[in-house]
């Protein structure tokens, strides 16, 4: 009886110790967003993976943001959407970085026939998220004024990546 006692103990402070996906930290407004909530898993298993434009992968899951993977020689980009892909020109887009190196970050977006879209905000530095992917985080908002495929630049002392986000 002390045996299974014992080994049921064992079990239970295992399983609190694992913890499971637990809670999501508070964002800098003490409030985990719906992206955080939803995001809390090491490494999220997509649900479904296509192309955004030019080959940049679009992964999609079946609770949370869909999000973007860069292509980079020297760094790891990873973009969390927020808002459906393609976006719709004219409207903001809240768009959160992780990306991977040294220094601050800057990020441009433009169209091939040199078009900019607009920053609204950003990229400011998020001290804490639940979101996992490598790097350091960063929020930024876009408008993107007409449609097309827009290639997303990311630079940082150390390490520079990009990807492509379609428009409608």
């Amino acid at each position: 009886m002390r045996r299974m006692t014992i080994g049921a103990v064992l079990i239970v402070v295992a399983g609190c110790a694992t913890g499971g996906t637990g809670s999501p930290r508070p964002t800098e407004t003490g409030t985990p967003t719906r992206a955080e909530t939803a995001a809390v898993s090491q490494k999220p298993t997509p649900t479904a993976t296509r192309e955004a434009c030019h080959g940049t992968p679009l992964l999609t899951h079946q609770d949370g943001f869909p999000e973007v993977q860069g292509t980079s020689r020297d760094a790891e980009v990873w973009g969390l959407l927020f808002a459906p892909v393609p976006f719709k020109r004219g409207k903001e887009v809240k768009i959160v970085w992780r990306m991977t190196g040294e220094g601050p970050l800057k990020v441009t977006a433009a169209l091939p026939d040199g078009t900019r879209a607009k920053p609204t905000f950003g990229p400011e530095q998020h001290g804490g998220s639940s979101w996992r992917r490598p790097g350091e985080e960063w929020g930024t908002g876009f408008v993107f004024p007409k449609a097309g495929c827009y290639r997303v630049n990311l630079t940082r002392t150390r390490g520079s990546g990009h990807l492509w986000l379609p428009v409608k």
